[in-house]
């Protein structure tokens, strides 16, 4: 039998027969500021149970299921969680994880579409082939993380912290990145053949310094004010794009197409390789 305990204080918080907790049946049972550090909970229900606070660090979630969980405040750093489901798709029925710690686990192929990752702490996480369609992002840490082949639709990562992020491959269209900061992102390649899709998202007040954007796609996205000092954009995608009062300086716009671009304000006079229409006049 596995006793597990409450990490202050040692008390007994639920037993489960067995010399292991792989595929445990965890459902709706109360396991607040848990000790669960380094445990085996490979394909684990763990829908609907309390787990705030609890410490899950370097355990082993791959295909667990955690929809409902509780997980607000847990710490989840280094943990296995490589296709773990987290939501079935309804709002009803998405975990929580305000302020949850999740650096340095691999969520490759995780399910986390509406999920609530308020305030998380996702530093060098690998979130390859995640699902976060609708997902609330708000003020994260994704610092240095991999987010390849990514389905992240419609997502709110409004003042979310991607800096040096690699989110090649992964699609973003609708996505609300006001005030995010995306310096030394990587979202485009050198040929073309491994890039972002950010059509249609909001990148108002975000930081794009020195960001990979080349061939990545940005068709009517809403620049507006973002800093985009050093970035390269060669044959990047901007059709209808909104780059008003933008910062372009020393912003590679080799090959991009400005036709259809609003750049009223923006310092175009102090961007590299930029072709600005003659008819445009109110730039810097």
């Amino acid at each position: 039998m596995i006793e597990i305990k409450k990490k202050s204080t040692g008390e007994v918080l639920a037993a489960v027969d067995g010399e292991s907790l792989a595929g445990a049946d965890l459902r709706h049972k109360r396991l607040r500021e848990a000790d669960l550090r380094g445990a085996d909970l490979t394909g684990a229900r763990l829908d609907s149970a309390d787990l705030r606070g609890a410490d899950l660090s370097g355990a082993k979630l791959p295909q667990a299921s955690l929809k409902s969980a509780k997980l607000d405040e847990a710490d989840l750093s280094g943990a296995d969680l490589r296709g773990a489901v987290f939501s079935d798709g309804s709002h009803a029925r998405t975990a929580q994880m305000f302020r949850c710690t999740l650096a340095g686990a691999d969520l490759t192929g995780a399910d986390l579409r509406q999920v609530e990752l308020r305030e998380a702490n996702l530093e060098g996480a690998n979130l390859s082939l995640t699902d976060l369609r609708k997902a609330c992002v708000i003020g994260s840490n994704l610092a240095r993380a991999t987010i390849r082949n990514a389905l992240w639709i419609d997502i709110n990562l409004r003042e979310a912290d991607l800096r040096q992020a690699d989110l090649r491959d992964s699609h973003l269209n609708e996505a609300n990145l006001i005030g995010a900061n995306l310096t030394g992102a990587t979202l485009g390649s050198a040929d073309g053949t491994h890039v972002a899709v950010l059509d249609l998202a909001n990148m108002e007040d975000a930081v794009l310094a020195h960001a990979d954007l080349r061939f990545a796609k940005f068709m009517s996205v809403n620049f507006t004010n973002v800093d985009l000092t050093g970035a390269d954009l060669t044959r990047a995608l901007l059709g209808g794009a909104i780059m008003r009062d933008a910062n372009v300086r020393d912003a590679d716009f080799n090959g991009v197409e400005l036709a259809t671009v609003t750049m009223d304000f923006a310092n175009f006079t102090e961007a590299r390789n930029a072709d600005v229409p003659s008819y445009k006049t109110d730039i810097r």
